[in-house]
């Protein structure tokens, strides 16, 4: 180490000294405080999640900025907070939504920054899907960064219990599937690891609707069609729902998703129907797909449920903000941040021009599905108001939480609420 004696000459006093010392740390905060720095909200919170914000941190401090985290757990919890703090004028530097309608509003009453520029020079629109080019977009205008996809419909099973109770491979259809659940059951281990949440329950009829019917999923969600509810198709699918409550543990009312994947990892359960941010629990507990899990679309691999997360950047005038906001939009889609932040996430690039090869066997088979249109279909944030989402999640979750309710109160119910949106 260099001493201070050996740069300056000895007649400079200790007090010339200390001025020069005092002088060289402003100088350090002056070049500090010119780094562009972001304020960021975002709801994520688990083990998985986390190392995947990391990415974003560091990733950001990287390319000169300075992160500061703000995270609220819950992703009801953290819109409320940066919408509270959006209205109220006192904004973040950017702020996290689900791909979707969510943020509909804020664009409407002029409360949000585009990112036209920084789109525009980074030709966003040469590898988005043109899906979430569009998600992103209001009028024309890019509100919003994606940061990547989410298939929604996936099951994952915990190798070991399928091991332990004598099932070589996941189900290939419905039957098949309680007959392996009453297997495990026996054995004295859960069956389905339910995280007993609205909006995960919500996930989990979708997730069944869709593989007895992609017509239904979308005459219902898609072109609002009531007589959807009607079909045996949408029947079948409650009956199924309604025929898992048999298969929950009495810890499943009100339990985290991440702490339904944690009965997985431990051995205790044997399913659980998650979007594939489960997958960040399993790489954070070091576990490997196929080795120690396997993961399942649909139970057939067939179709692909895509959502995602975006951030949006509040309005501003401050040259600062400014510089902050187009820094963090373009250091969350450079090629290099899609793949470290995805492997952790579990999620896939929203990029379509970034090496696949450091991906696990899921994201794999994922990004085949998304290479093709014709195998994708949107999830409900893409295709409903928040309000109705939110009135599907009540008829949902008080049939599967009540056992006296019967298939035919649950589509009347449904119905309903469909026709009252309409």
């Amino acid at each position: 180490m260099v001493k201070m004696s050996e740069i300056l000459p000895a007649r400079y006093s200790r007090t010339a000294i200390a001025v020069v010392l005092a002088s060289l740390a402003l100088a350090g905060s002056a070049l500090a405080q010119d780094k562009p720095k972001a304020e960021v909200m975002h709801w994520w919170t688990s083990g998985g999640e986390a190392a995947a914000v990391k990415v974003f941190a560091d990733q950001y401090a990287k390319a000169g900025g300075v992160w500061v985290d703000a995270a609220v757990a819950g992703g009801e919890a953290a819109r409320a907070a940066a919408i509270n703090r959006i209205v109220g004028g006192n904004p973040p530097t950017a702020s996290q939504f689900n791909t979707g309608k969510q943020f509909d509003d804020l664009v409407s009453q002029g409360l949000l920054n585009t990112l036209d520029q920084v789109a525009d020079e980074g030709k966003w629109k040469t590898f988005l899907p043109p899906a979430f080019v569009e998600a992103a977009s209001r009028d024309g205008h890019f509100y919003a960064v994606p940061v990547n996809v989410h298939g929604q419909n996936w099951a994952f099973y915990s190798k070991p219990v399928l091991d332990k109770v004598g099932i070589a491979a996941p189900p290939k259809d419905w039957d098949e599937f309680f007959a392996d659940m009453d297997k495990i059951k026996a054995a004295g281990l859960i069956p389905i690891a339910l995280g007993g949440q609205p909006w995960q329950e919500h996930i989990l009829f979708n997730d069944i609707l869709l593989s007895i019917s992609k017509d239904t999923y979308l005459n219902l969600y898609d072109k609002h069609d009531v007589t959807a509810t009607a079909t045996p198709e949408f029947k079948k699918a409650a009956e199924i729902f309604g025929k898992m409550r048999d298969y929950f543990d009495p810890g499943a009312p009100g339990r985290n998703w991440n702490d339904a994947t944690a009965l997985l990892i431990t051995e205790k359960a044997g399913v659980q129907f998650m979007g594939d941010w489960a997958k960040g629990e399993f790489k954070a507990a070091k576990k490997e797909a196929g080795k120690d899990f396997y993961c399942q679309m649909g139970l057939s691999d067939g179709e692909l449920m895509i959502g995602g997360d975006v951030f949006v950047f509040p309005k501003t005038a401050d040259a600062a903000q400014l510089k902050a906001q187009n820094l963090l939009a373009t250091t969350m889609l450079s090629p290099e941040t899609q793949v470290l932040f995805n492997i952790q996430k579990g999620s896939m690039p929203v990029r379509t021009d970034v090496d696949a090869s450091k991906f696990d066997s899921c994201a794999q088979k994922g990004m085949k599905l998304l290479a093709d249109p014709s195998h994708q279909t949107p999830v409900v944030d893409l295709l409903l108001t928040a309000d109705l989402s939110g009135t599907l999640d009540d008829v949902i979750t008080n049939f599967l939480n009540n056992k006296s309710a019967t298939v035919d109160d649950f589509i009347a119910k449904f119905t309903e609420a469909m026709k009252a949106a309409n």
